[in-house]
């Protein structure tokens, strides 16, 4: 690693099979996020969506820690100014539609472990599916810095866990373990620590193999429930059904049906 990369640290990815593993590079700082780390991070993300042959992001970290959260002397002047580090037209890492950033398509696995604090938690509860190690140590602890959480914690604690649950830690900024996570609703499954990233690796390589239009089709209607209402996700059934059925996976998995095979899905 270069001076410049361990001092500011870096998002470093690999495709592998289909799938873009990325990885928060910044051991030595417990992988504290710098300005130029959350531009390479939608980077990533980015480029997740844009390249047809990648099918599912996997998010995981060098060293013993997901991430300790913002490097806040590196953002206070962006804060201050009301400046973002994250360049307009790319996809935001926190999904949260927020005007001039696009809003990630693919789905998206997470590997945490460790400490896990403010931005880690928040990345996670953006992404689809996040696998914890039972070493994690999670703390939303933005009260303590005189800040308030804007990368989608208000909203997504209180949805998962219901608000006296959301403010709990919200308002406290206490510390809590993976088995608390796992109640709130904020991981999905908890593996002895070391286990993480290979579990997150077996479970995007199932998604992968899936038609990824219908997988696309099926993460965007769980997201318009919880967004729109389940109403809104209902009236775009009949559309989006009558689109992936004419798709040409559509007829590959009826294909491998009737021959007695694995699908051979080609995402068109």
């Amino acid at each position: 690693m270069s001076t410049s990369e361990s001092t500011h640290g870096s998002i470093d990815h690999e495709i592998q099979d289909g799938l873009l593993i990325i990885r928060i590079n910044r051991p030595a700082k417990r992988n504290g996020f710098t300005p130029a780390m959350m531009n390479q991070l939608s980077q990533a993300y980015t480029l997740l969506d844009d390249d047809p042959a990648l099918r599912v992001g996997v998010v995981c970290a060098e060293g013993d820690h997901f991430t300790g959260g913002l490097d806040l002397p590196t953002f206070a002047g962006l804060m201050q100014r009301g400046e973002r580090a994250i360049a307009d037209g790319q996809v935001d890492p926190f999904d949260l539609g927020m005007k001039g950033y696009r809003r990630r398509v693919k789905p998206l696995v997470m590997a945490v472990k460790g400490i896990t604090f403010t931005l880690g938690i928040e990345l996670m509860l953006a992404a689809d599916v996040v696998i914890a190690a039972d070493n994690c140590r999670f703390s939303q602890l933005e009260v303590k810095r005189g800040i308030m959480a804007t990368g989608g914690a208000t909203l997504r604690m209180s949805q998962r866990a219901g608000a006296g649950n959301a403010l709990l830690h919200l308002l406290t900024g206490d510390e809590f373990d993976s088995a608390e996570a796992l109640r709130l609703n904020f991981v999905q499954k908890v593996v002895p620590a070391g286990e993480e990233l290979n579990e997150a690796l077996r479970i995007a390589r199932l998604i992968a193999e899936q038609a990824p239009l219908a997988v696309i089709a099926t993460r965007q209607s769980v997201l318009q429930c919880i967004e729109d209402g389940p109403q809104a996700a209902v009236d775009a059934f009949e559309a989006t059904q009558q689109r992936l059925s004419n798709s040409q996976d559509a007829a590959e998995g009826v294909r491998s049906f009737i021959e007695k095979r694995h699908p051979r899905f080609s995402g068109t």
